[in-house]
């Protein structure tokens, strides 16, 4: 029988936040798949445990997932960790998990410590329903659409961030959504220096310009409150438009194409197309 992949949720920075079922497991397990050996050791040692420690992160090569599959076949059981919080959400760990079911392997999570959840409880901001974004792109294309995408969002958005690049993102944040949208930055969550700072994103911006972050960010913003169309760009539309007259389709057929993949209404498209020669 092929081991089990355990998925174990550790503390983001309290010990003490570490359940008695995960500690039970790091102490029993034979092998630990670790996102940064050297925290995960300090935390084992802290749990008088020593099983056998591998290195999986977002860079690993494919023959370090096909060596721990090998492990778990052998009948031996892995523990997979993050840095800190729960493996996969927004760490390593996907593609490890998937191989695993794929080849039958058993996967069962340990729930625990969660940026997300645990920024989203102490915002004062709804969270009922939220948008989980991670972290966004550094720049381009892809980031300017997140961005749409979050400041339109109905409810509430949690983002991570690295320390050097908050207030861009803030700034980002407060010209798309403008700068009285509320937020909460959570600093450094349930360690010494813990802060949760809310505020307008314009108040953020300017506070962590003249206070430059450190530690472990988690941002959550204020939700839209209702629904917003995201922007549609004219030139998107009409490329769109372009191609789909070109392949036969009827200009009444295109803008009922344009209005379903570009969530444009009805009237826009029409005209658009309309003024296509």
């Amino acid at each position: 029988m092929p081991g089990t992949l355990y998925i174990v949720a550790t503390p983001l920075g309290n010990l003490g936040d570490l359940s008695a079922r995960a500690a039970e497991l790091l102490r029993t397990v034979p092998v630990v798949a670790a996102e940064d050996t050297r925290r995960t050791r300090g935390l084992l040692t802290h749990l008088g445990a020593s099983p056998q420690l591998l290195s999986y992160h977002a860079h690993s090569e494919d023959r370090r997932l096909e060596a721990i599959l090998e492990i778990l076949h052998e009948g031996r059981d892995v523990a997979l960790v993050s840095d800190a919080g729960t493996p996969a959400v927004s760490d390593p760990g996907t593609e490890l998990v998937a191989a695993a079911r794929e080849a039958g392997v058993t996967v069962v999570p340990i729930p625990g410590p969660s940026a997300v959840a645990t920024a989203l409880s102490a915002a004062g901001l709804r969270g009922d329903r939220y948008l989980f974004v991670g972290f966004l792109p550094r720049k381009g294309g892809e980031r300017a659409r997140l961005l749409a995408r979050a400041t339109a969002e109905e409810w509430s958005v949690v983002l991570f961030e690295a320390p050097p690049r908050l207030v861009d993102l803030l700034q980002d944040l407060a010209r798309t959504a403008g700068g009285g949208r509320r937020a909460v930055v959570a600093r450094e969550l349930t360690k010494l220096h813990e802060e949760l700072r809310p505020g307008t994103l314009d108040e953020l911006a300017r506070y962590y310009t003249e206070h430059p972050p450190r530690g472990e960010l988690t941002v959550v913003l204020e939700g839209a409150g209702t629904p917003v169309e995201p922007a549609v760009r004219t030139e998107d539309a009409v490329a769109q438009a372009t191609q789909l007259l070109a392949d036969g389709l009827t200009r009444k057929e295109v803008v009922r194409r344009l209005s379903e993949s570009l969530g444009m209404s009805r009237n826009d498209a029409y005209r658009l197309v309309m003024e296509l020669p």
